[in-house]
């Protein structure tokens, strides 16, 4: 018989203080990758799967400039993009996924990125994961993108774990009180991503150690 991972074990007066002190230390947290529009958001985002927001913002510093709108990439191709992006990981497929996206947008959103999340998924290169983001980043929807940092700390510290991401995605939308929920993505990403490491979390400069109910803690 399996057992069922037990998934209330953190009460929600210790969720609610791990969320107040991330908020605290970052009221107004956003994304690392470099936007001013929608549609900059959701290239960066699609450019950014299995790569680093520092490559990504190196590479759309030049393309941006050149080609910000669905009309400019499908007039640059998916040769010309590709100058632009080729020190990305995947480069080629995720060329052609941002042309096709363009095209896409053009013909059945007239140039403008979408605000659902069935319409979302719907182009090429974007999943659930990048959906998300979008939603919660650029047009201010509750949603939760759960990525492999996302994952590790709602595991690790006991805030909302599961066996696979939507599973995490699904319980950390319950859990997680509304006031935060606008910016938790974000808070558990930065987290993830400067503290909660993955080999060894720098639990003695942990702003939540003491609420965290990881086991094998450290003292860094």
């Amino acid at each position: 018989m399996v057992t069922q991972p037990d998934v209330m074990t953190m009460n929600k007066d210790k969720r609610i203080e791990i969320f107040t002190r991330l908020r605290n230390e970052n009221p107004n947290p956003e994304t690392e990758l470099e936007y001013t529009s929608p549609y900059e958001l959701l290239v960066a985002v699609t450019l950014s799967a299995q790569a680093t927001d520092v490559s990504v913002n190196k590479a759309t510093r030049k393309l941006f400039p050149v080609a910000n709108t669905p009309a400019q990439i499908l007039a640059l191709g998916e040769e010309g993009l590709k100058d632009y992006i080729k020190t990305i990981g995947l480069f080629n497929s995720k060329a052609k996924n941002v042309v096709k996206m363009a095209e896409l947008l053009l013909e059945r959103h007239g140039g403008e990125v979408p605000q659902t999340r069935d319409e979302l998924v719907a182009l090429p290169g974007v999943g659930r994961k990048t959906a998300n983001v979008v939603l919660n980043t650029a047009f201010r929807q509750p949603a939760m993108a759960v990525d492999t940092h996302i994952f590790r700390v709602s595991n690790r510290t006991k805030i909302a774990p599961g066996k696979n991401v939507d599973e995490v995605e699904a319980r950390l939308m319950r859990l997680v009180p509304k006031e935060f929920l606008m910016d938790a993505h974000h808070w558990l990403i930065l987290h993830g991503r400067y503290t909660c490491i993955a080999r060894k979390p720098k639990c003695g400069s942990c702003i939540i150690e003491d609420l965290c109910e990881f086991k094998q803690k450290t003292s860094d």
